[in-house]
């Protein structure tokens, strides 16, 4: 397994955990901007391909776990129509806009937002239909713990989606996608955010992630069944999918 505490800051008294709080309070005025702006839109398409692997699941109780600004949710409330949808996040700042969101588009009926650990999730076994996670788990501090914990409060038959970036190994991707991303994004994330830091953690996290393989093994290690990984465009991402 490869070494998943890369952490946004260099602080010694700070746990990754609160490290990637701090980060996502510092850019969560531009961040919707910024991830549209630096994935050139295809962002908007890998959530909705990502969505499409629960549509014959119908679930009505969800949960979006590390849910940030509600991107992944909005897009399961328009596909899925599920009665419930729950977002959990550990930055305060991320959950405002979340919550501004929901509000302008009229949807506190159906999605509710809190603030919460993705390694200790505050809900009973069984709970959920479906779960989903959007760009979260590689900032997980102990990724086996999260994805054990949302295996526990998934119901039986129920069904995980996780949408991560991963490491393209074909050339010339492999070669553009890193230039891209150790120059091109930290230039734009430093312009456009308050955070420069933030930006070049992206790819040192993305690096340090255990995707393909290791991920969907790591998922069966905590109980997940029919574990799937499908790339997208040239495997710059990947979906993963395990149930219970």
């Amino acid at each position: 397994m490869m070494n998943q505490n890369i952490t946004p800051y260099k602080i010694d008294d700070a746990t990754k955990k609160e490290q990637v709080a701090t980060m996502f309070n510092n850019i969560s005025g531009t961040y919707d901007f910024l991830n549209h702006f630096l994935s050139l839109g295809i962002d908007v398409l890998w959530r909705k391909k990502a969505i499409k692997e629960l549509v014959s699941l119908h679930p009505r109780i969800m949960l979006d776990v590390a849910t940030g600004t509600g991107d992944f949710a909005f897009e399961a409330i328009k596909k899925l129509h599920p009665e419930k949808v729950v977002g959990v996040d550990i930055s305060e700042g991320m959950l405002d806009v979340a919550k501004k969101k929901i509000k302008d588009r009229s949807l506190t009926e159906t999605f509710s937002v809190q603030l919460g650990d993705s390694e200790g999730l505050n809900f009973a076994n069984d709970t959920f239909d479906a779960i989903t996670v959007a760009y979260g788990v590689r900032n997980f501090e102990h990724l086996e713990q999260g994805l054990s914990d949302m295996f526990r409060v998934l119901k039986p038959g129920g069904k995980l989606v996780v949408l991560e970036f991963s490491k393209p190994r074909v050339f010339p991707v492999k070669q553009l996608y890193n230039f891209y991303f150790k120059q091109i994004t930290p230039f734009f994330g430093k312009l456009f955010s308050k955070d420069a830091r933030a930006y070049s953690y992206l790819p040192e996290s993305v690096a340090a992630f255990p995707d393909g393989h290791d991920f969907t093994t790591l998922m069966e290690k905590v109980g997940f069944k029919s574990t799937k990984q499908k790339t997208l465009t040239f495997g710059i991402s990947s979906i993963y999918t395990g149930s219970k």
